[in-house]
């Protein structure tokens, strides 16, 4: 009988899993309320933006992977483009060679509110009041927040103090940081979505009313908020005050959209994926790595071979990934292409760079990935793969998130999935907007994002900075199904191990059946997991490290030795430290559905019945 820190969730009305309770809780109320998933979803969503605003905020992005009950499994984009006004010639023009990790200078046309907005036109049932009124509440009567919202607001205390001022007044009240057991109000917050509802409130019907409140956001009283704060001169982790280019226009002219997935077939089950601006498809490439027969499962010989498919499709993420056209998609997930790059795994773990040429096209790596694979001391300790955010003056006290010797810290994101009685199903993954990443913007409550730091400075590439383009993001939701039919949505904050500590936890439902005694949902997600840093890191300063393997102590021992033997370089990380997955499930047979969440920082909670 296996460990696992709380039961696999079962029942057939409705089931949620998210990166917190409340978020939880509020998306199951709207359930018991008669809504369905994509209502849930949207409540859930802006309760995340209330009580974890470390971890995502309104002006960040969201890609969203839905399947309609009977329906086609569809993505929808809440990820903005750069502004018209953000080009490399700009950026290196102001003496950067990398886009800052915070500032204004970082900041996409913001994405989420539109994507959720859109997701609750088109596929939901309820009003805008109703999805909103229990985010309205957390933020205008206050909420108990989780201890890392104050410790993160710890490491930048003297910069909210000495710079970013609006933002000490969310979250300094009183000169005090946020603490466990005291409520943490945002009555800008609240006001803000109170004024847009007063706004719309004469717009005419449900989806009428919603579009009203697109285009407040687009082009009203928000929209000439967001940009005033763009055009404030900033201080970024350059060292230097900054204004940003997003203007009018570029929020004017932005929307959400819908795309097909990038599907993938392996053993049975049908793997869909937000497309390459998205490094989801690296995810399908890891599974289009595996041989035929896998070792044991959980063995070092198990961890080698995912360890070194993963930095295998990570190179080819490297190289191949952005919103340019002509990404060789599928050449990149064909047999021939991928047989080939597994005759490159070895008994010895690698630390080369090593990017493959789908279709015969020469790989382009930027001129800063070459530099630092070849340099293995350029390595950010802080986490290579998880977004940069806040830099203060100075060091701050220790906690979560930590702190780098020069101030820069890291922030995350949330996970949200949900699926309802009649089958619909959602997977989300929001991000940005941190409130590490901008100032809070006067009046509204949330700040900008930073998304362009993702993007690279140098012409050619696939995910050079150029106006109208997505950035490469990390962000990526996942949706399974089996013979056609939709049977599990899960994903996982992350950076750039979101994808590596998906593809351990689905193995480990996938393979169940053929492991004796295998993990369940929760088991799955509860399972000892890993992480790479050998390529390089998504964000500012786009560190590596090539040749780790991250692990958590309760892996065992005889696997730490056996990759050491192997010439890993294998760092032994706290207990619960490797994934944060949310993950539910349906039974088409049955009708039975399941839900299970991540223990790891003691937050994330599934409910349902």
């Amino acid at each position: 009988m296996r460990f696992t820190t709380r039961p696999t969730l079962q029942g057939t009305f409705g089931m949620v899993s998210s990166t917190h309770w409340l978020a939880s809780q509020s998306a199951m109320a709207v359930l018991e309320g008669g809504g369905n998933a994509y209502d849930a979803a949207v409540a859930g969503a802006f309760v995340l933006h209330v009580v974890e605003p470390h971890l995502n905020g309104p002006a960040g992005e969201v890609p969203i992977l839905l399947a309609p009950a009977g329906g086609e499994v569809r993505v929808l984009c809440g990820q903005g483009v750069a502004p018209a006004g953000a080009t490399a010639a700009h950026y290196r023009g102001l003496g950067l060679d990398l886009v800052p990790g915070t500032g204004p200078l970082a900041a996409a046309v913001p994405g989420a509110f539109d994507a959720w907005m859109l997701l609750l036109r088109d596929h939901g049932t309820k009003s805008l009041d109703e999805v909103l009124r229990y985010a309205i509440g957390y933020a205008e009567h206050g909420h108990a927040p989780v201890e890392r919202v104050g410790a993160t607001v710890e490491t930048v205390r003297e910069l909210f103090e000495t710079e970013w001022t609006s933002s000490a007044e969310v979250y300094l009240p009183g000169g005090r940081a946020p603490r466990p057991g005291e409520l943490l109000r945002n009555p800008g917050l609240a006001a803000t979505w109170k004024r847009l509802l007063a706004e719309t409130a004469g717009a005419g019907d449900r989806e009428a009313r919603i579009d009203a409140a697109r285009e407040v956001w687009r082009c009203g009283f928000i929209a000439e908020a967001l940009v005033r704060q763009a055009r404030r001169p900033t201080l970024d982790t350059s060292g230097e005050h900054h204004t940003g280019t997003l203007t009018a226009a570029d929020l004017a002219g932005w929307s959400a959209s819908y795309e097909e997935p990038v599907t993938y077939d392996w053993n049975g089950w049908t793997l869909c994926k937000a497309g390459p601006w998205s490094q989801g498809p690296a995810f399908l490439q890891q599974l289009a790595l595996l041989p035929p027969e896998l070792p044991p499962y959980g063995s070092a010989d198990y961890v080698h071979l995912l360890v070194e498919g993963c930095k295998l499709a990570m190179a080819d993420r490297e190289a191949w990934y952005g919103d340019a056209a002509g990404v060789p998609l599928t050449d990149l997930l064909s047999a021939r292409y991928n047989a080939g790059r597994r005759a490159l795994i070895g008994d010895e773990a690698s630390y080369d760079l090593r990017p493959g040429s789908p279709g015969g096209r020469a790989p382009r790596l930027s001129a800063h990935a070459h530099r630092i694979a070849a340099d293995e001391g350029d390595y950010d300790a802080l986490g290579v793969g998880e977004p940069t955010v806040a830099k203060p003056t100075t060091s701050a006290v220790p906690g979560e998130p930590a702190v780098r010797a020069d101030g820069a810290t890291r922030g995350d994101t949330c996970h949200l999935d949900v699926v309802d009685r009649w089958g619909n199903m959602v997977a989300a993954t929001p991000s940005g907007g941190w409130l590490q990443s901008n100032p809070v913007v006067p009046g509204l409550g949330f700040p900008l994002g930073t998304r362009l730091q993702m993007t690279w400075l140098e012409e050619g590439l696939p995910n050079t900075l150029t106006p109208g383009r997505r950035p490469r993001t990390t962000l990526s939701p996942s949706l399974a199904l089996r013979d056609g039919e939709p049977v599990m949505a899960f994903g996982t904050p992350g950076g750039d191990q979101q994808d590596q500590w998906q593809v351990h936890f689905f193995l480990a439902v996938a393979l169940r059946s053929a492991v004796r005694g295998g993990p369940d949902l929760q088991g799955a997600v509860d399972a000892p997991n890993w992480h790479t840093d050998a390529f390089p890191g998504s964000f500012y300063p786009r560190g590596m490290r090539p040749g780790s393997v991250t692990v958590e102590s309760r892996t065992d021992p005889e696997v730490v030795a056996g990759l050491r033997r192997r010439g890993h370089d294998v760092t032994v990380g706290d207990a619960w430290s490797e994934g944060r997955l949310c993950a539910v499930a349906r039974d088409p047979r049955t009708g039975v559905l399941s839900a299970a969440a991540n223990p790891r920082g003691m937050q994330g909670y599934a409910v349902g019945r």
